[in-house]
Order: structure tokens, then C-alpha cells, then sequence
């Protein structure tokens, strides 16, 4: 077993320019770090170009028999020293695992009620650690996927990869225009809720939530302007009751998923 023990290695080099979204974007690779995560990217069938791994830092079994399917299935997976390792790991005290994986492209007109019969929309998010912590609660409530409208945030920042804990892989990311969404939303018979601090019902009052549906949630800076409250059919408050005038996002979606979870009725059409 040959180990890489510099820095200056080309594919540690490689590994370490994802960290920029103009790389990743211009190689379709993104980082993906830890035994969990990279597990599950395997089980999900992603498509993994390389694997990094530090035998000095493994000690896992799981992760070892992990890199040897993957050396079986014919994929580049090379041993490096434990500095350079933690050159390349993002976070302290590495695992000793990481991968670089292929960015998986989805687009609105693949998801439909039969599909999609549930989900999260996001207006125009910023910050993508709450990408993936929603991605997280999205999979632990059985919802269907991650909708991004008028958006800049990257779902494959390392943030976004390591707060989903793997979900990422299980559930599709689509980027849209606002408009766009409305007239696929409208075609399929899509309900949709919105949450507001001027919303006009408290989410647990709420008798029922019909499927298929999104759940609309708007900028964390802004919340969702007139014209976007406009097309929901309900909109929802969570009710406030110190100084904080609203919720971080992630954790506004998350009250919201399990109260759609536990509220939920099937469309009366279907």
C-alpha cells in the first residue's frame, strides 16, 4: 500500500480545490467527509469518484470493509498520511474517511405528486448549513425532497454535506425560478402552506394538511413577500412568545414538518 504522504500531490490538490464552489461546480465533484456520510453515499448508489482515507485515523471496521468494496468495484481509493488528511478533512479530529462524489442533477419537471407527494420550497436561503439540517428533517419525517427558488446557496458546501448526515444522497435538490415552481405547483394540484409572522392561523390549529403539498418558507432575512404569500392557500404563524421576532429557518421547518407529519390527509381528488 502506497502512501501519499505530501500535500502537493495533484489528487490531494484536487480534493482540497472542492472546498471552492467554482470547483466544484466545474468538476460536478463535491466532498463528502466521515464514515456516516460516506456510507451512506455508497448505499445510495452515488456515483463515487474517489475515496481518501488515513489508516493511522481508521479505526473503524465498517469503514475498512467500506473501502475495500469500493476498491472491488474498481474505485480509486488511496491511502494518505494522518497530517495530510487533516489538511484535507474539514473538520477536528477527522475520521479518517472521505470521498469525492458526483453532484447529482434533478430538475423540477422530474418530480410529481407520485414522486414528490411532499415537501419543503425555500425562498431565496442563505445559508447552506440550513440546507442540510432541513434535508435532515425532511428524510426523518418521510417527506419527499428539497425545492431551492430564486437561490444562491450551494446544497453541496461542505456545511450543507455534513449537517444532512447523509440524507443528501436519498432525496432529491431542485433549483428553480419562483415563477417557474408557481405554474409546476399549479399543474400537478400542488397545496401549498406558507408560514408568516402575519399568518392567520397558528400551526396548531390547523385541521389538516392535503397531499400533495409544500411547505413555502421564505428568506430568513425577509420571510415571504406579498406576492409569494399570495399563492398559498394557507398561511401559518408559529407563535412568538419572547423578544425573538421569528425562527431560524432550519428550526421553523422542522416544527412545521412534524405538524404536516401528524396532520396530514390525503387529497380529496385523488
Amino acid at each position: 500500500m502506497e502512501l501519499i504522504s505530501s500535500r502537493n500531490n495533484p489528487k490531494i490538490k484536487l480534493a482540497r480545490s472542492l472546498r471552492q464552489r467554482k470547483n466544484r461546480q466545474e468538476s460536478g465533484l463535491f466532498v463528502v467527509e466521515g464514515i456516516r456520510p460516506v456510507g451512506e453515499a455508497a448505499q445510495a448508489g452515488a456515483q463515487i469518484n474517489a475515496i481518501f482515507y488515513a489508516p493511522e485515523l481508521l479505526s473503524s471496521d465498517f469503514a475498512r470493509q467500506l473501502i475495500e468494496e469500493q476498491l472491488c468495484k474498481g474505485t480509486p481509493c488511496y491511502a494518505v498520511a494522518a497530517d495530510v488528511f487533516e489538511a484535507l478533512a474539514d473538520k477536528e479530529n477527522p475520521q479518517g474517511i472521505l470521498a469525492l462524489v458526483k453532484a447529482q442533477q434533478y430538475e423540477l419537471s422530474d418530480l410529481n405528486p407520485a414522486n414528490f407527494p411532499w415537501g419543503v420550497a425555500l425562498v431565496s436561503p442563505q445559508d447552506p448549513g440550513n440546507l442540510g439540517t432541513i434535508l435532515r428533517t425532511v428524510d426523518a419525517v418521510g417527506a419527499s425532497g428539497l425545492i431551492l427558488l430564486d437561490s444562491s446557496a450551494d446544497v453541496y458546501h461542505p456545511s450543507a454535506v455534513r449537517a444532512s448526515m447523509g440524507t443528501l444522497f436519498w432525496h432529491p435538490v431542485v433549483y428553480a425560478g419562483f415563477d417557474r415552481f408557481i405554474a409546476w405547483a399549479t399543474r400537478h394540484g400542488y397545496h401549498l402552506y406558507g408560514t408568516s409572522a402575519h399568518g392567520t392561523v397558528d400551526y396548531r390549529q390547523v385541521s389538516g394538511y392535503q397531499r400533495p403539498c409544500v411547505l413555502l418558507l421564505g428568506s430568513e432575512r425577509q420571510g415571504l413577500s406579498a406576492e409569494q404569500a399570495a399563492v398559498c392557500e394557507l398561511l401559518i404563524r408559529l407563535p412568538m412568545h419572547g423578544r425573538a421576532t421569528s425562527l431560524n429557518l432550519a428550526v421553523a421547518a422542522g416544527v412545521m414538518l412534524y405538524a404536516m407529519l401528524e396532520d396530514s390527509q390525503p387529497d380529496e381528488t385523488s
